[in-house]
């Protein structure tokens, strides 16, 4: 294997670039068809594909938080044909949880963040919470505080969750589920009081009335939601679980292939239908430079280690 590597960065030439794509690039998402990812992931795969001439197929590879995604990536062969549109769990929140099978940094290739997506926090219109303030009052009055549904343990909605009760200063429970939308199934059904979430996650069940947000867990508000005010506005400043998407590809990718995939992917994230559909669906194209994405997850890495820590996940 190293062999190989090794003879295909010998041949990392101009020449290999232009002959780049060859064939179809799988983009590996790390959940389900049909939840946030997988809909931004198609977009900017189609926007990628026309940009490098070729096809860009979106491939569900969900498991371990992100991680299966990331260690199928790693091992890859460093040929730019297998990517991942990597998320703030899988390299932000799992490496504190427990043994990976890689090392985030040291076995993929860090290109660029894809799109950073709002959160939100949603309550049942029927519980008489309508703000942060009534929130707080409510998970107060309860004898051992309320509850809060999540993704899972060590979800950046556990997390997130846990950084506002913690910001607020209320006591709740934990319950995680096996996804989102379990978890907003039960908040419909009121067997959970609230709930943070993608956006985009939310954004159908707000429409229909069946459920209300009261904040964004952000720090500017959303085009796609202008009433709804943020956390920095209601004095949180420090209750900021944004989700986001960066795209990686093996380590050993050759430079003239970063290069080819940087220039796409920067053509695709200012494509003004790109922009127009992220920003529908409560995301925000957001292409930065390779080292600056590196900041960028070492940043959140140094956010959300602390909570992994005081919740327990790692634990569990």
């Amino acid at each position: 294997m190293l062999r190989r590597t090794m003879l295909l960065a010998g041949l990392a030439t101009p020449a290999l670039a232009q002959r780049f794509p060859d064939r179809a690039i799988r983009m590996l998402i790390p959940f389900a068809a049909g939840g946030p990812a997988d809909l931004l992931g198609r977009i900017f795969a189609d926007a990628l594909g026309q940009a490098l001439g070729g096809t860009v197929v979106v491939e569900p590879r969900p498991g371990a938080g992100g991680a299966t995604a990331l260690e199928a990536t790693a091992r890859a062969a460093p040929d730019g044909h297998t990517l991942v549109l990597a998320g703030a769990g899988g390299l932000s929140v799992v490496p504190f949880l427990g043994p990976m099978p890689i090392d985030v940094f040291r076995d993929l290739a860090h290109l660029t963040l894809v799109a950073r997506v709002v959160q939100a926090i949603a309550v049942h219109p029927a519980s008489g919470i309508t703000d942060i303030a009534s929130l707080v009052a409510a998970m107060r009055a309860r004898p051992g505080g309320g509850t809060y549904g999540s993704a899972g343990v060590g979800s950046t909605t556990h997390l997130g969750a846990a950084m506002l009760a913690r910001e607020a200063g209320f006591e709740a429970t934990h319950v995680p589920y096996r996804g989102i939308a379990p978890a907003l199934t039960d908040l419909i059904g009121r067997r959970v009081d609230f709930v943070i979430a993608d956006l985009p996650a939310l954004r159908g069940q707000v429409d229909a009335g069946a459920l209300r947000l009261i904040a964004l867990t952000t720090g500017a508000r959303t085009p796609s939601m202008p009433p709804v005010p943020t956390t920095v506005e209601l004095g949180l400043p420090r209750v900021n679980s944004d989700n986001w998407y960066s795209l990686a590809g093996p380590a050993a990718l050759p430079a003239p292939l970063r290069e080819a995939l940087l220039t796409a992917s920067a053509t695709a994230l200012r494509d003004p239908r790109v922009v127009g559909e992220f920003a529908r669906n409560g995301a925000l194209a957001a292409p930065l430079s390779p080292e600056q994405t590196l900041d960028f997850i070492r940043s959140e890495q140094a956010k959300w280690a602390p909570l992994v820590r005081e919740t327990g996940a790692a634990q569990n």
